[in-house]
């Protein structure tokens, strides 16, 4: 589970100085230099909340840091199924001088883990931006405002400038950018929440896996850590797919818990097609895609959607 660790400076020092001295209080245990280099480069660390991943940056006194700390990703390695992938001019669902969206696809990384050798969409973003404009001597800025699983595909937005990450953070804090998933799930027709066609789950939910096992949620009561998670589903429709029948369901969250919508709709018997780990049957991914985000433009304030379909079951 993503631990969130809110820091001040109290002094002036550099942030991997700050955080070799800082995390081992809120962890209990030491960790390496490596590591703390590592967490910073991947994007982990916010300062003023802004994005930072320079380990020398100078931390001013009164500074606030943020840190979006996972155990686990300290140890992950590349997985063998991670594809080879390079964005193109279709896969950019909207760009201007300040934001991109694009289209990501599964079994691709949203961003770097604490292995740096693996690639990533983030990386493949700024080497998109810096194939369009050579004359830069380094590569482009591209700031990581929210993310996607590895295995979930769809529509994915970074900044291009500093200047907008702070009202694009606020506009995710704040629940004025708002996701659309669609999901094709396992189940039986006579499934009540199938016959409802809408229905909400509202669980407590967290970490029920072990640390040397597969990193799985589920429902956990608060009073052993569990965060309140709600999502509203609409069954969209029956289809079939290699001979099979399966449910086209849409999901909007209200909230963003690791693996949310998976555990959601595995709880009412209906786990998505390719996520065995929550009981789905064996497919080529997991059937899960972010179609669409409404969000106020950061800098105009005007709303607007960015929708990708779900080409591979519409």
């Amino acid at each position: 589970m993503e631990k969130i660790i809110s820091l001040m400076a109290d002094n002036n020092i550099r942030l991997d100085e700050f955080l070799r001295l800082k995390i081992p209080e809120s962890l209990g245990k030491e960790i390496s230099n490596s590591k703390i280099r590592r967490l910073i480069v991947a994007g982990a660390v916010d300062v003023n909340k802004s994005q930072c991943r320079i380990p020398g940056f100078n931390l001013r006194r009164g500074a606030r840091v943020k840190i979006r700390l996972d155990e686990d990703k300290l140890f992950f390695e590349k997985q063998p199924d991670d594809i080879a992938f390079e964005v193109t001019e279709k896969n950019v669902l909207f760009e201007d001088e300040n934001i991109i969206v694009i289209n990501k696809p599964s079994h691709f990384p949203s961003e770097a883990g604490m292995v740096g050798s693996r690639d990533n969409l983030h990386a493949a973003v700024i080497r998109y931006l810096h194939s369009k404009n050579t004359s830069l001597r380094n590569p482009p800025y591209v700031g990581v405002i929210h993310r996607l699983d590895r295995d979930t595909s769809g529509v994915i937005l970074f900044t291009k400038s500093r200047s907008v990450n702070a009202a694009c953070h606020d506009m995710f804090e704040q629940h004025t950018a708002r996701k659309i998933y669609h999901a094709l799930v396992c189940g039986d027709s006579k499934n009540k929440k199938l016959q409802e066609n809408d229905f909400t789950v509202e669980m407590f939910m967290g970490r029920i896996s072990g640390k040397s096992q597969a990193a799985k949620w589920g429902s956990l009561p608060e009073s052993k850590g569990g965060l309140y998670s709600k999502t509203d589903f609409t069954v969209l429709k029956e289809i079939e797919l290699e001979g099979k029948k399966y449910f086209l369901i849409e999901a909007r969250l209200y909230t963003g818990r690791t693996h949310q919508i998976r555990v959601h709709l595995s709880s009412m018997g209906l786990p998505i097609l390719g996520d065995q780990l929550y009981g789905g049957k064996a497919y080529n991914r997991i059937m899960l895609h972010a179609c669409s985000l409404t969000f106020p433009h950061p800098i105009t304030g005007k709303e607007m959607t960015v929708s990708c379909p779900f080409t591979e079951v519409e």
